[in-house]
């Protein structure tokens, strides 16, 4: 179903660094999950110079593991899917309604990986940017840390009559996020456990790439995580986030002419010359 049997698998796995166990078992799953967050980078610069983003195995292939070129969560998962079938994982991928605080129904725009591993199961998140360096069993009431990234998955209500799962992050001071619910938490994102196929993925990807109503179809974004910070640039604001420093959150306004050298540099996202004469005038 994800064309496991098309990917080169050697070269994802060198791409990664992984060079352990390829058996499908939970240590395996640990170690690939935290290696593609850490690894593969993301970014929407093709939907915002062209409107359109492939997602067919064999452009997803040569964007982000060819090239020094990232790709957002649709794009992630198309590869990752690809990894899982062809280790031989039990899985199914599932779409979520990103909220960051917000109590607006949001379309589902955010694709993840569940897996079952020895009647558990696990969320592995790895497409979001700054996603959860380990994969988060799907049991209730969890209150996760790796020692500087926190999280809480809950069972909720999600949408009005449907049950699933919200994941949430902490509210750091100057961040500009709300804590709607007062306790220091907000929502990153929820979903359901409905099992989602290549042609959700399509539909979901279409609309995030081209429709003037998507946040990632105008606007450049790139996100960048490491065990100790994440840096992210939206449009020409790059905030950097060192949870536990004096200073947690730090923004930096950028000219355009600094975009693409922020992009290769600090991202590893590294534009042709033609893209970058393409960029230059959105980011006005």
């Amino acid at each position: 179903m994800w064309n496991g049997d098309a990917l080169d698998l050697d070269a994802y796995l060198a791409h990664l660094g992984h060079e352990g166990d390829r058996a499908p078992t939970l240590a395996t799953l640990r170690s690939l999950h935290r290696a593609h967050v850490l690894t593969v980078r993301w970014e929407n610069v093709e939907a915002v110079l062209r409107k359109y983003r492939p997602l067919d195995l064999a452009s997803v292939q040569a964007k982000l593991i060819g090239g020094r070129r990232g790709g957002t969560c649709y794009e992630h998962v198309t590869l990752y899917a690809a990894a899982l079938e062809r280790l031989g994982f039990r899985f199914f991928v599932v779409q979520g309604r990103v909220r960051m605080g917000s109590d607006k129904i949001r379309a589902e725009s955010h694709a993840m990986a569940v897996l079952e591993l020895d009647g558990r199961r696990w969320l592995s998140d790895i497409g979001f940017g700054a996603s959860p360096l380990e994969p988060i069993e799907l049991t209730d009431a969890q209150d996760l840390s790796d020692g500087v990234w926190a999280y809480r998955l809950r069972r909720a209500e999600v949408t009005p009559g449907a049950d699933g799962w919200a994941l949430l992050q902490p509210v750091r001071e100057g961040d500009g996020l709300t804590d709607t619910a007062g306790d220091g938490w907000l929502v990153r994102h929820t979903f359901t456990l409905n099992p989602q196929y290549p042609a959700d993925l399509r539909t979901s990807n279409h609309f995030g790439a081209s429709s003037p109503h998507s946040p990632f179809s105008d606007r450049v974004h790139a996100q960048r995580l490491l065990p100790d910070r994440l840096h992210t640039l939206d449009h020409r604001t790059l905030t950097t986030v060192r949870p536990g420093a004096p200073v947690p959150v730090e923004h930096r306004e950028l000219t355009a002419d600094e975009v693409p050298g922020v992009l290769a540099d600090l991202f590893g996202v590294e534009l042709s010359a033609q893209d970058v004469e393409l960029l230059r005038p959105k980011l006005v």
